[in-house]
């Protein structure tokens, strides 16, 4: 089974959290290899991360207005801990001074026009909402 979009329940949950606290959103993304759209692709999209690049160029400075940055992002090389079979192009920490800057952006008009990018470039994700903790500096 794919994740792609959140399901209403997930979401449902997100929105009854506090909304006026800092939170990073980690991502982790697996691309398909030919971009999927339900109508014509754009000219020059072919495979998913030729799509994923569109969709981090239209959905941007949406992300960039409401106060959004990436804290951190790699290419996962191998799974030290957890399923083997769970392979992930791109990872990222995408930070937002608060949770509602998040809504801001999910809901906003160019966004959702944005997200069909993603939707046919993403095989499967995750996408972990993370609320900071005090005294971060060790493990406990």
């Amino acid at each position: 089974m794919s994740h792609i979009d959140p399901e209403r329940e997930q979401f449902e949950i997100f929105k009854s959290l506090p909304r006026d606290v800092p939170i990073n959103m980690l991502n982790l993304i697996k691309l398909k290899e030919r971009a999927e759209y339900a109508g014509a692709a754009p000219e020059g999209v072919k495979t998913g991360a030729d799509a994923y690049a569109v969709y981090g160029r239209e959905s941007g400075p949406i992300f960039n207005r409401v106060g959004g940055t990436i804290i951190w992002r790699g290419a996962p090389r191998v799974m030290l801990i957890g399923p083997e079979d769970e392979k992930w192009d791109l990872a990222f920490i995408a930070r937002y001074p608060h949770a509602g800057a998040f809504m801001e952006m999910v809901t906003d008009p160019d966004y959702r026009l944005a997200v069909r990018h993603r939707q046919a470039a993403v095989l499967d994700s995750r996408l972990l909402r993370c609320d900071e903790l005090e005294g971060t500096k060790g493990f406990g």
